[in-house]
């Protein structure tokens, strides 16, 4: 009779001791080497996933990104590398900057989904520190050389010309779709696969070619505005560029492929393009006048007709450099022909109707190697970095509590 009331007491005290635990928020859940990761930390974690729309966020994969933290917090710890506060605020600035927000203004609407601002601060000084750190160990080793800046720019010079085939997604940029924004361009970001951008084209896109998963057809390298020929050159076929902020939007691109042509490309030097606007927004309406407009314009100079009667600022036609082009307009125009014409901007209340007139060539055009060469040391670095971190892993004493 004694060794049942011993044999159930024990058990009494076992079920305490882990109700005691399971109602701990800090609790440790996993020690990795000699820190710990605890319960709470777990939870601030798959809470700041889900507010920005991570994909996959799970448990599972919060923990897993924790060890991570905790392996780099080890090596910063070990090398004696730290930030100040000064240092950790503005990476917190910098971060809620994408999202076109104070960092008190990203911590408050983070604080709405039950997420603390110190969750918040580890997680921007933790990355911070870290894109520091490995910058200075493998920055040396990670540098480029000429021939290899000449295969990326894929003989783009006289000698023959490009193509690029690439993927868009257009998210706006106003301040009522800032939070959702910044929610789905984290995930965007986080997308290694064309047929992952597809489909968030298809969810996130607010332009016309979401229809078809953001896919645009070949276009000609040069027909693109100088910044972005640069941006898209840096690219590898897969990788997703910076957001590009464009006039109540961000353009986030996918190059799917580059592809080197016989003819010459040999730049532009200016554009001739016309812009009609009519009023009303984007409707059925103003769509169905656009689509008259356009069956009875062959040419721009036949817009002068189609707006004879109209006010002046209804129609408008510039020859500009490309630098000079405003670069969403630049965008549109990198897609049409000369005669051709889009329907896809508008400018305040007005729909847009945008009609390429003609291209300039320019023979003296430069490549800038300097922003291709930083591109491809930066992908070195974060190559040797994610390997580094592997090892580190691998000889870390991980154990779940």
């Amino acid at each position: 009779m004694r060794l049942i009331l011993s044999s159930f007491l024990i058990l009494i005290g076992l079920f305490c001791a882990t109700l005691a635990t399971a109602q701990n928020p800090f609790a440790p859940v996993v020690r990795v080497n000699d820190r710990v990761i605890t319960q709470f930390e777990l939870t601030q974690r798959l809470r700041m996933m889900r507010a920005l729309r991570t994909p996959g966020a799970s448990e599972e994969l919060a923990l897993d990104l924790l060890i991570e933290d905790r392996l780099r917090q080890d090596e910063l710890a070990r090398t004696g590398i730290t930030l100040t506060d000064e240092q950790i605020r503005e990476g917190m600035e910098e971060f809620a900057g994408r999202a076109n927000m104070t960092a008190d203004q990203f911590m408050a609407a983070l604080r709405q989904e039950g997420v603390e601002p110190e969750t918040f601060r580890d997680f921007v000084s933790v990355g911070l520190a870290w894109r520091n750190y490995v910058a200075l160990r493998f920055g040396p080793r990670a540098q480029v050389t000429e021939e290899e800046i000449d295969r990326r720019i894929a003989l783009a010079g006289n000698r023959g010309g490009l193509r690029v085939l690439l993927s868009e997604i257009i998210l706006p940029n106003t301040p009522e779709f800032a939070a959702r924004t910044q929610a789905n361009l984290r995930q965007i970001q986080q997308i290694t696969t064309i047929g992952g951008f597809s489909n968030a084209a298809s969810q996130f896109s607010v332009g016309p070619s979401r229809e078809r998963g953001g896919r645009l057809d070949w276009l000609p390298l040069s027909n693109l505005p100088p910044q972005l020929r640069q941006l898209i050159l840096s690219l590898q076929p897969g990788e997703i560029s910076e957001p590009i902020p464009v006039q109540n939007a961000l353009i986030i691109f996918q190059l799917r492929a580059v592809e080197e042509t016989e003819a010459e490309d040999a730049g532009v030097s200016a554009m001739d393009y016309a812009m009609f606007f009519i009023p009303g927004g984007r409707t059925d309406a103003t769509l169905a006048e656009a689509a008259s407009i356009r069956g009875q314009a062959d040419t721009c100079d036949d817009l002068y007709g189609l707006a004879k009667n109209l006010p002046e600022d209804r129609l408008q036609r510039e020859i500009q450099t490309p630098d000079q082009i405003p670069q969403d307009i630049a965008i549109e125009l990198a897609r049409l022909d000369a005669n051709e014409s889009s329907v896809a901007l508008t400018r305040g209340n007005n729909l847009m109707l945008l009609m390429l007139c003609g291209r300039t060539p320019d023979l003296g055009q430069d490549i800038d190697r300097e922003a291709i060469r930083r591109a491809l040391v930066n992908e070195r670095v974060a190559a040797l970095a994610d390997g580094f971190l592997a090892d580190l892993r691998a000889d870390a004493v991980i154990v779940r509590q």
